[in-house]
């Protein structure tokens, strides 16, 4: 019972399967601090982004629009450059790499909408 209440749990979380099944193929360097981070900010991204859209801004979003502006460019940077070299050792590297590096594409195509839409 305990078993399935786990896996019921991991399958809505993403992140939580993802690592299970890093663990399960047992990948060396595994970079599972590094999705953190990336599921973190992208999740930041997506919040921000709702706020703008549905919901009235808050000083927690602004201080997330902060991090997403100030500190999550410097520790995407860090990923990308740590996992450029790692990107061949497995897919999940690879994963890491490319979503570090999509982040300065992303994320400024996203405020430059949010700034659009919010004009109007």
């Amino acid at each position: 019972m305990k078993h399935q209440l786990n896996s019921k749990f991991a399958r809505h979380l993403y992140y939580l399967s993802l690592k299970q099944k890093i663990k399960e193929e047992n990948i060396k360097n595994a970079p599972t601090t590094a999705l953190f981070i990336i599921f973190a900010t992208y999740g930041g991204l997506l919040l921000v982004a709702m706020t703008t859209l549905f919901w009235e801004w808050s000083g927690m979003a602004s201080l997330g629009t902060l991090y997403l502006i100030l500190g999550a460019p410097i520790a995407m940077g860090i990923i990308a450059h740590k996992h450029k070299k790692r990107k061949t050792n497995s897919k999940y590297n690879n994963w890491t790499y490319l979503s570090s590096l999509s982040y300065f594409i992303i994320a400024p195509i996203t405020f430059f909408v949010l700034f659009l839409v919010s004009k109007n």
